[in-house]
């Protein structure tokens, strides 16, 4: 009977010496740069990638009023 309790309670101990507190820390440092927000590199990267994509939708705005302009049924064959 005290082998089985040994058994169990040896990886409990082992667990809560070593996995937890590195689990705890590694749990709160991603938690507090979540809550951080993001940096000035990361927010303007997003800014810019946000404008491009404004680009892009203008471009596609404009083939597509020149395609229905040219050839009405561009739509249907594809």
């Amino acid at each position: 009977m005290e082998d089985i309790i040994g058994i169990i309670i040896a990886p409990i101990i082992i667990f809560m010496v070593i996995v937890a507190p590195i689990w705890l820390i590694l749990h709160y440092r991603s938690k507090k740069q979540i809550s951080q927000g993001l940096s000035d590199e990361e927010y303007a990267t997003l800014q810019e990638l946000a404008d491009r994509a404004e680009k892009m939708a203008d471009r596609i705005h404009t083939l597509e009023s020149i395609l229905d302009a040219e050839a009405p049924q561009w739509r249907n064959k594809v």
